[in-house]
């Protein structure tokens, strides 16, 4: 048996609503992915991301008058405020409905009700903190465990305080969660929140998104998601979500997506997950050599592509759940696996490379005016670039590499317009070696607040993994020399030592790393020394 690759999602347990989705024919699959394939660039600056009338706001004029928002909003308080639960369902139902048919001014006029109207009584809350602070604790602290009774007064407001202190939308929420379809619903919600807190900051609304984050992210824990592996036989309006939300390595059509799949809930994330022989080198292996091998020749399993299917789940880390159950499962039913790898995207280097390089050229500039009127130099200059790296720079012919200094034609032959370096062996031959040094750098040395400073390295090393190889030229598409000039990042996670380097990096930023990887860093070191 034949198995290039894996796709495997992860969803809520949750009970299913009402709607059942009907597998498509080839040929309505084939128009379904063209058309999400058309509407991409579009769907990207929406507020939630898809294409149905659920995530995008309407926008042909229904849900625009002020009748349309009265009828929502009174639904929504009746969601709120009503105590039948045998007519619960029909209620939500008809709130979550309203709310889909609303235009986009409408649902931000509704947010702002519901984070304004439906907060908590700051009144009560003050008039308990004043209770609070007027009882007197026991001078001796023997009399606490001897009279139980003095803290009476303590317990009750505490009680009562913890009740103030949560916003009556608290219930919708609540209500929502164990509602069918009710996640989706609130991952929506919170997708329109978050498009209108990017157009205003507004402190009731940014509160709002605040609670609802930390209740999806108490929901949705591991024992409330499941694994599922998807396959060609998966309903079509599944496989839509696939090519719709696929982030890191687009879906070109049919014929791809049927590749890497491999011979009724929303789904939240799904990982893509290759069967190797070795840890490939570039992307291309990964995507289009073939035949694939045999399942049983297999010894490594290749993490991909993670991508989430839900815009209003920003900020929740599912991915870290995603990895380690996937890990097991792979483990357990294909034992003849033993390295589990990605080959990463590293998202952040060239937008940090090409500020480190125009910064340094700048001050580099003002470095020799210095020089030679006051006979000193910046304390803040640093030539990132070996010696042997900047003469080779220098060494350049003049026709296709301008700037005074190393630094500077680097920059200038990485912001050419359409990445004409990589047509040239010579400026490929030159550009490599500090490319590649100074990607482990911003790997392995550059961090903000202790951590990783490119995000997918932070994810992967939290979640237990270390870095083990950089690998040149990996993914030359565009997106791929724009943010990292074609290199890529294979991170492994070593069973046995998950945990350990997990813990390591979260307590003091520790990150693991191949003798390799620390040999670009270490000649880096004795560069400044």
């Amino acid at each position: 048996m034949c198995k290039k690759a894996l796709s495997i999602l992860m969803r809520a347990r949750m009970r299913p609503n009402n709607n059942t989705n009907h597998s498509l024919s080839p040929l309505s699959l084939t128009n379904a992915v063209n058309q999400i394939k058309q509407n991409q660039n579009s769907r990207e600056g929406q507020s939630a991301g898809g294409a149905s009338r659920e995530q995008n706001p309407a926008s042909n004029g229904s849900g625009n008058s002020e009748r349309d928002f009265m009828r929502v909003r009174d639904s929504m308080d009746s969601a709120i405020s009503i105590n039948k639960t045998e007519v619960i369902d029909d209620v939500l139902n008809n709130f979550s409905e309203g709310y889909f048919s609303l235009s986009h001014e409408n649902r931000r006029k509704l947010l702002l009700v519901l984070a304004r109207e439906y907060d908590l009584n700051r009144s009560q809350v003050r008039e308990l903190i004043k209770q609070y602070l007027a009882l007197e604790l026991p001078a001796d602290k023997a009399q606490v465990s001897e009279e139980e009774g003095l803290f009476a007064s303590f317990y009750r407001i505490e009680r009562n305080l913890r009740h103030a202190l949560k916003p009556v939308y608290e219930v919708l929420f609540e209500r929502l969660n164990t509602h069918p379809g009710g996640l989706r619903f609130l991952s929506i919600l919170r997708a329109d929140l978050l498009s209108t807190l990017r157009e205003e900051n507004i402190a009731s609304l940014r509160a709002l998104d605040s609670y609802l984050h930390e209740k999806l992210s108490t929901w949705l824990t591991p024992a409330a998601l499941e694994l599922h592996q998807i396959t060609w036989d998966d309903p079509a309006s599944l496989l839509e979500k696939i090519v719709a939300y696929e982030a890191v390595h687009p879906i070109s059509n049919l014929l791809d997506l049927k590749r890497r799949l491999g011979i009724g809930r929303e789904p939240l994330i799904f990982i893509e997950v290759a069967l190797l022989k070795n840890i490939a080198h570039s992307i291309k292996e990964v995507l289009w050599d073939s035949p694939p091998i045999p399942e049983s020749e297999a010894t490594c399993a290749l993490f991909y592509s993670i991508s989430s299917t839900q815009p209003g789940l920003s900020g929740i880390n599912l991915g870290k759940f995603l990895i380690k159950r996937v890990i097991t499962l792979v483990k357990r039913e294909m034992q003849h696996i033993s390295t589990f790898a990605t080959l990463s995207p590293i998202p952040g280097f060239m937008q940090w490379l090409l500020s480190k390089l125009a910064s340094q050229t700048k001050l580099a500039e003002g470095d020799i005016s210095q020089t030679v009127t006051e006979g000193s130099s910046s304390t803040f200059y640093e030539n990132i670039l070996k010696p042997e790296e900047e003469e080779a720079l220098m060494n350049l012919p003049k026709d296709v590499a301008m700037g005074q200094t190393g630094m500077e034609i680097m920059f200038n032959l990485l912001t050419s317009t359409s990445y004409e370096w990589i047509h040239s062996s010579e400026l490929v031959s030159v550009l490599k070696s500090p490319l590649i040094r100074l990607c482990a750098r911003y790997i392995l040395q550059e961090k903000k607040r202790g951590k990783a400073l490119d995000s997918v390295a932070n994810f992967h090393l939290q979640n237990g993994a270390m870095v083990q190889r950089i690998n040149w030229m990996a993914d030359r598409s565009e997106k791929g020399l724009s943010q990292s000039a074609g290199i890529m990042v294979n991170y492994v996670y070593r069973l046995g030592h998950i945990e350990e380097y997990a813990h390591l990096y979260f307590s003091n930023g520790e990150i693991h790393a191949s003798n390799d990887l620390h040999h670009y860093v270490e000649q880096q070191s004795d560069k400044k020394q």
